[in-house]
């Protein structure tokens, strides 16, 4: 065979591998006809929000002088980022430097939910092997799904870049933050073209690319807060590159090289990956089970518990690892915040009582990250009934009430002790930190109390689980606006009805303030009537199919 023979040979090979990308990709995008323009246009409408509010807040430079003693310490870089320009403030320093973070992990959130969508999550339904068996490459759907991943990305930066230059900010330094914000959800494109290969199951996949994810915020701010300006703890997290490039500041575009390389590899990796394992299947087999079943298996209880405790393990290292971490910088955060301006304080919401401002701003944090756990349990458990499994437990002796009664049971459980993981591994990082041990029991109060708005979290996933499956994902906009609210509303003078409408602003900002009894009470109990009224939603539809 000529060599010209051979070269025609391996060209058409690597055509055919991806033959079919255009129909499927039509397919994905009409499939995703809501969740593309509610991503893309979301991802906006957040800068854009922060724009707004931001200019009324800021109004002189004198106010934007006043917040950036706080920005520039541990504090700021723990929930911004590496501080670039806050010797000499502007309103879009602050912008890119801390609100920005945001939108970098939603574009991060957005990419890696979409491949996983779109690849693992059809081979485990069984739909991926029905259209392999057509006139489909084996690398059609990976390409698709990185190709309307990449579009989506684009979308984002292009209309962020023109909001920020828009509102007459720098056009460098604009497109530079937008080019970030894209570059950032390439990268954990690729990383998610990598972990569906792992696993059979679409949230393991998605679990490991949202490690990375959270791995790579939690390394930028440890990185940040020990260093001024970050150091190499910031340089290796996929974040940390596009906070780097430090708009309106130094305006660098080659960090955002190293974000295009890094997806490019990982991607590679994932289409090499791909090659070695067989559909539906992952790399890394599933353990096999006994031939007959452990006596405490034999209950609903039982089995939601055995399908959960490997994210519950996940997440208890997690939290305490970060919890430890983030704790031993109390006494730093204190030392920042000594001398500070006294309206700056009141901006940021704090009080004389710094420390306790503090260890109440990491509590919400953690009351936080513990409701997006149970939003994603929540999720598995739909895909337990679209997978075909749910089906034959209830067509035996177990009830629609009991099978989703328990699973909502055990995410409940493991909801509280995730919180009491966090609180103890902070409060005694800050006790240790500061040498005050009071500091463990009020750090572990102040993270327990927020386990009553967690549950109402998990109560609406269930509501609209029960009533309306495919609504389920609607539950993150709860999620968000706590987020907001919380870390934001008083900075950005958000309305009174959007503080209501959050339920982890009734509990109290322990211990800031005790913790308000009636709100836990009052949360539980609408946790439990929602959760109630999810199951009988359950019990009066259909119960899904596979297809």
């Amino acid at each position: 065979m000529s060599s010209t023979t051979a070269s025609r040979g391996a060209r058409r090979s690597g055509t055919a591998a991806i033959s079919g990308t255009g129909g499927l990709l039509r397919f994905m995008v009409r499939r995703d006809r809501v969740r593309l323009p509610a991503w893309v246009l979301g991802l906006t409408a957040l800068m854009g929000y922060f724009v707004t509010a931001l200019e009324q807040i800021y109004a002189t430079p004198e106010d934007i002088r006043a917040v950036a003693p706080l920005l520039q310490g541990p504090m700021g870089a723990l929930f911004g980022g590496p501080g670039y320009g806050m010797e000499d403030p502007r309103l879009e320093h602050l912008l890119a430097g801390l609100y920005g973070t945001y939108v970098l992990v939603g574009a991060g959130l957005m990419s890696l939910l979409t491949v996983v969508r779109h690849t693992r999550a059809e081979e485990h339904s069984g739909r991926a092997e029905l259209v392999r068996a057509g006139v489909v490459g084996r690398h059609a759907q990976l390409t698709a799904a990185l190709l309307l991943t990449a579009a989506m990305n684009v979308a984002v930066a292009l209309l962020v870049g023109l909001l920020m230059t828009g509102q007459g900010f720098p056009g460098p330094g604009s497109w530079l933050f937008a080019a970030a914000v894209g570059a950032v959800g390439l990268t954990f494109a690729g990383v998610a073209a990598t972990t569906v290969q792992l696993s059979e199951y679409p949230r393991a996949a998605a679990g490991a690319a949202g490690a990375v994810l959270g791995g790579s915020f939690a390394l930028r701010a440890l990185g940040d807060m020990t260093s001024e300006h970050g150091n190499a703890l910031s340089w290796l997290s996929p974040i940390g590159w596009g906070q780097q490039t430090a708009p309106y500041v130094l305006d660098r575009w080659w960090p955002l090289a190293i974000s295009v390389v890094a997806a490019v590899l990982t991607a590679a990796l994932g289409y090499a990956l791909s090659v070695r394992r067989d559909v539906g299947a992952g790399l890394v087999p599933p353990r096999l089970g006994s031939a007959r079943a452990a006596a405490w298996l034999r209950s609903p209880l039982a089995l939601a518990w055995r399908l959960q405790r490997t994210q519950v393990v996940g997440w208890s290292l997690a939290l305490a690892v970060a919890g430890g971490a983030y704790g031993a910088f109390t006494g730093p955060a204190l030392e920042a915040f000594e001398g500070a301006p006294e309206e700056l304080l009141v901006v940021l919401g704090g009080t004389e009582d710094i420390g306790a401002g503090f260890l109440a701003v990491l509590a919400l944090t953690f009351g936080l990250t513990v409701a997006v756990y149970a939003v994603l349990a929540a999720q598995t458990v739909r895909t337990e009934e679209t997978s075909g499994r749910s089906e034959p437990v209830l067509a035996a002796s177990v009830s629609r009430p009991a099978w989703l009664g328990s699973h909502l049971g055990v995410v409940a459980g493991a909801a509280l002790w995730l919180l009491v993981v966090a609180g103890l591994a902070a409060g005694v990082g800050a006790a240790v930190s500061v040498g005050e041990p009071r500091m463990l029991g009020e750090m572990l109060l102040a993270t327990v109390a927020y386990a009553p708005a967690v549950w109402v979290v998990l109560a609406l996933a269930a509501l609209l689980y029960g009533g309306v499956p495919r609504w389920l994902p609607l539950v993150w906009a709860v999620v968000v606006l706590a987020l907001v609210v919380g870390f934001f509303g008083p900075m950005l003078d958000m309305p009174d009805v959007a503080g209501w409408l959050s339920p982890f602003e009734h509990v109290g900002d322990h211990p800031l303030e005790p913790v308000s009894a009636a709100g836990v009470a009052t949360l539980t109990a609408v946790a439990a009537a929602v959760a109630v009224a999810g199951v009988a939603a359950y019990r009066r539809r259909d119960v899904l199919g596979t297809g």
